[in-house]
Parts: C-alpha cells; structure tokens; sequence
C-alpha cells in the first residue's frame, strides 16, 4: 500500500497449513506487524466466529491511539492506493463513519470480473474501513451473522453515514465470493436469510431483496435459498437482535427505500445529516 498501517495486527484463526510460518517471517521483518495466534475451533463459525477472530485482535489495542479501524479479511487483491483513497474521502467528509470499495470476483468459465453488486449505501464486510470515534459510538460489532449489515444500519441511527464507491482504484478482487460456503453456495444464501431475519428485516423487503437476488448467479435458486432461509427462521421463531429502537429504525429506512428506491432514500438521509 502507498500508505502503510501504524499497526497490523494479524490474527491466525487456527490454521493447519504453513500459514503460521509464512506469518512470523513478515513479523520478523516489519515492526508494525503484529501477529495473534488462535487454537483452531474444529469448525467454522461464519458470523461470530468472524468476529471473535477480528475481537481477539482489536483487544490487544488502545482504539483511541488511532483515527481510522479496518476490520480486513486476507482473501482480498486490493489496490495500492486503496486506503489511501479511502483516508482522503473520509477526510473530506468529517460524519463519513465506516466506507469501503466494491468486490469483485473472476468467474472460473470466462475469467471476467464479476460484481458482488454490493449496495452504495454499505461498506463491505470483507474490508470495513472505519473512523474511530464511530466505531465507539455504534458499540463496535454483533457476534452475529449480518453484523455487517447491523453495523451500517447503525452508523447511520447514530447520525454517522456509511457507504462504498465503486471507482476504479477502489475496485478490489475477492478471492471467495460473498455469501458462498464451506458448505455450498445455496447454504451461504439461506445463512443471508436467517441474518436477514435476525437483523429484523421486513418480510416484503426481504421478498423485494430475494427477488433482485433471483437476476444473480445463482440464477432464481439463489434468491429463493435466500427467502427460505428466511421464512424458515420466522416460523421457527429464531431469536433476533435485542434492539428494538434499532429494528424500527430499520423499518422505517426499508419502507422507505420501497416506496422511494435506495437512492432517493440515501439522498434524503444525506440531506437530514447536513442540517
């Protein structure tokens, strides 16, 4: 990167293979390196366990030593001048709370880069890039699936914005798509479901979100797996995000982005922010 990092800290989430060795050798050679070993769990725990990984790192630190926090997954090709864009967008624009690019991933028969399609009005959970004093204030991440999504929506209640640009030089290369699986893609999809559902999503946006799902790969199977998982947590009467101040707001930003589209909805929001 054209700017590198006060601190790297580096969590090993309990890998097998020759990536604890790889590690210690850039430790050894750059100070601003930090490397955190984990015991491997014997499973993989999306959601939480994502963020007990990412907590096992942040512990280790004075937030407050720092103006800007990236939670940053590795799987990642990512620009030279990535946050450097990034810290000159966010100084441009003091109530910028957390922002990201957009990820793309190389589709194996063409090798084309394809979009995620991730909306403008989130940062990525693969590379959420944050202010400070915003992280604080929202309270920092849910131990959850769709804690990448909670966090915006939170962002935004607190009077913080939250967006991604999809420019250039903020373009990045996901090495493994969003929303697949160690497991199968279609359980990746249902999983977004339940965190829908959990986060406390409305059923006709949910119904509205699977159906623009339904126009990406995988074609009409994905959005459906996405509405089961969805309705299947619903009847099932799954546990959801103990905030009820948060989920009305929710509410309220998902009806509004029905009747007026996500666009004019951000606009509005944007508009409210500057008075």
């Amino acid at each position: 990167q054209s700017i590198l990092p006060a601190l790297w800290v580096i969590v090993d989430d309990g890998s097998t293979d020759r990536t604890p060795e790889i590690l210690a050798s850039y430790a050894d050679r750059f100070e601003w390196i930090q490397i955190i070993r984990r015991d491997d769990r014997g499973d993989r725990a999306v959601g939480p366990g994502v963020i007990d990984a990412f907590y096992a790192g942040y512990d280790t630190i004075n937030s407050t030593d720092f103006d800007f926090i990236c939670k940053f997954d590795l799987d990642l090709d990512i620009p030279e001048t990535y946050f450097a864009e990034l810290m000159t967008r966010m100084a441009a624009n003091p109530r910028l709370g957390t922002c990201s690019g957009k990820p793309y991933y190389v589709d194996e028969k063409s090798g084309k880069l394809i979009s995620e399609k991730c909306g403008n009005e989130m940062s990525v959970g693969m590379t959420k890039f944050y202010r400070t004093d915003c992280f604080i204030e929202m309270g920092g991440f849910v131990r959850e699936v769709m804690w990448d999504g909670i966090d915006c929506h939170r962002c935004r209640m607190l009077g913080w914005l939250a967006c991604s640009w999809d420019s250039p030089e903020l373009q990045f290369i996901h090495l493994r798509p969003m929303g697949s699986s160690q497991q199968g893609i279609m359980t990746g999809r249902m999983r977004h479901g339940y965190g829908q559902y959990y986060m406390g999503t409305g059923l006709l946006f949910m119904m509205a979100s699977a159906a623009f799902r339904m126009s990406r790969p995988p074609l009409i199977s994905g959005g459906l797996a996405m509405l089961f998982g969805y309705l299947r947590s619903y009847y099932r009467r799954e546990e959801r995000y103990n905030d009820l101040k948060f989920r009305r707001f929710l509410r309220a930003y998902q009806w509004h982005c029905l009747l007026h589209g996500k666009q004019r909805t951000m606009e509005a929001y944007h508009n409210d922010l500057r008075k």
